[in-house]
């Protein structure tokens, strides 16, 4: 079975792959540039020494006709200058004629003494003060060496001329070990410092995607139906922002499902009761059960029921074009005035029923916008069919039409019970229905003043809710008398996305 690979084990690897990329580009940046530093500065010591000693040998011999003699105590003088700055070179230190004749060298511990001859080709170099190079100088050494050279003058009639040369060398080895060495400190303070970083990294890791995996946890309980497991915000980070994002679609969810499942509920039972009640009138008539002169009333009954019916189809229908985007507006323009007026005359014997004054009706004058006539109308039908429906008996319903200038606003207001405040907010969620509404209107669904808030932001308009617990509720609508193609367009598509999102609760 293939392990799974965590983001977390993901996370720390690449962090580790970076850190350890960074750390080796820098340790190789440290050991270039520290030995580059280390050669030039042991060039620089080596042409110093060379220079100190020609001083010296200039100063202490006597030439004669091209060559160097040295009296006996100068001899000894110059030799032991040598040696001393030998020793703390750890280099070969040569004084030749201009033939390559080996004059004065430093212990001879390299197998030079007075024997050797040197090549006359490095000769010449060290007298015009060209030989700094790695060489085995001519053979003399088995491996690379550091060979500098310099001349050594002395004042004639015609000035400065050359009467031998120094040489100092140095094995290469010195440099290799020196390299390795630096190599090796660095890798063992690269260890400890990969060691501790993988220690913190990984604790960091772990805490950082800790969420994470909650939230993996949490996942799979919301697709299994449980919508109780929330997650630990954590901070003001990132995840933290994350966490709370995710507990608030969490919360969406739960209060999605509790929806969907009264929904189903309502559904169910509403299709159930009138469909049972319009079959048992039907099998009463057919079957004679009903006497004949009490068909009509049962008739009438049926009737009712199959509106109902109808009502609940069309509902669920309009739901289902919202969810797919197929809800499309056909726009002309029309009397906002006059779909407001003909809507009331529709209720005309519920409100005479419950005795309910109509307010402002008759003052509304003519006002022309740009719209679905059809979508309009079935947002003021709901709106009215809510006023007439939660009104108290002998109440009020004010209504206005008002024009402000590239708008026109339509106000429903009725006197009844109210809807709480903090369920003002929750009353455009489909499937909502406030517990006022649950005692008052056992036949609907919840979805109403969601499809109306739909249609209005069809239209580039808005809703909004006002109420006062016990007094009154209303209604604002605000839509564009002319239509704006350029607005029009980014409010569908703000209406689009609302909608989906609100699918998705």
């Amino acid at each position: 079975m293939k392990k799974r690979q965590t983001i977390f084990k993901k996370y720390l690897y690449i962090s580790m792959l970076v850190f350890f990329a960074g750390l080796l580009i820098l340790g190789v940046m440290i050991v270039f540039f520290v030995t580059q530093y280390w050669e030039n500065d042991r060039w620089e010591s080596m042409k110093k020494s060379a220079t100190a000693i020609s001083v010296s040998v200039t100063d202490n011999a006597a030439p004669d006709n091209d060559k160097i003699t040295f009296g006996k105590e100068d001899e000894i003088a110059i030799k032991t200058t040598i040696n001393m700055m030998a020793d703390s070179l750890n280099s070969d230190i040569i004084v030749t004629d201009l033939q390559g004749n080996v004059l004065l060298y430093s212990y001879g511990k390299s197998g030079i003494d007075e024997n050797t001859v040197i090549t006359m080709e490095y000769v010449e170099k060290a007298e015009n003060k060209e030989l700094n190079e790695i060489t085995d100088f001519a053979g003399i050494y088995d491996t690379p060496y550091y060979v500098v050279g310099v001349p050594v003058q002395t004042v004639g009639l015609d000035g400065l001329y050359s009467i031998g040369a120094v040489f100092v060398t140095s094995s290469a080895a010195h440099y290799t070990e020196y390299v390795v060495t630096l190599v090796k400190l660095f890798c063992s303070v690269g260890i400890v410092i990969f060691a501790l970083m993988f220690c913190v990294v990984g604790v960091f890791s772990y805490q950082l995607t800790k969420p994470l995996r909650q939230m993996a946890a949490a996942a799979k309980a919301f697709g299994n139906g449980d919508f109780s497991i929330r997650v630990k915000s954590g901070g003001n980070d990132e995840i933290g922002e994350l966490a709370e994002a995710f507990n608030t679609m969490a919360d969406s969810l739960a209060a999605s499902e509790g929806m969907r499942r009264s929904f189903v509920a309502n559904v169910s039972h509403e299709l159930k009761t009138p469909m049972t009640t319009i079959a048992g009138f039907i099998d009463g008539i057919l079957d004679g059960t009903i006497p004949a002169e009490r068909e009509k009333y049962y008739l009438n009954i049926v009737t009712v029921e199959i509106k109902r019916l109808s009502r609940l189809v069309t509902s669920m229908l309009s739901l289902s074009r919202i969810d797919s985007g197929e809800l499309k507006m056909v726009t002309q323009t029309f009397d906002i005035s006059d779909t407001v007026l003909n809507t009331f005359l529709t209720f005309e014997q519920k409100i005479e029923e419950r005795k309910i004054n109509i307010i402002g009706l008759g003052d509304n004058k003519p006002l022309y916008i740009e719209g679905d006539p059809d979508m309009i109308h079935q947002v003021i039908y709901n709106l009215v069919e809510n006023a007439a429906k939660f009104t108290n008996v002998g109440g009020d319903i004010t209504v206005r039409v008002e024009d402000k200038g590239s708008d026109a606003f339509v106000t429903i207001k009725n006197t009844g019970p109210g809807i709480p405040k903090e369920q003002i907010k929750f009353i455009f969620d489909r499937f909502y229905k406030t517990d006022e509404s649950r005692s008052h209107d056992k036949n609907g669904m919840g979805l109403g003043l969601y499809i109306v808030k739909t249609i209005i932001r069809l239209h580039g308009g808005e809703i909004k809710a006002d109420s006062v617990e016990g007094e009154y509720t209303s209604f604002v609508i605000r839509l564009p008398k002319k239509k704006d193609t350029g607005k029009r367009t980014a409010r569908d598509k703000e209406t689009k996305n609302n909608e989906r999102q609100e699918g998705e609760k």
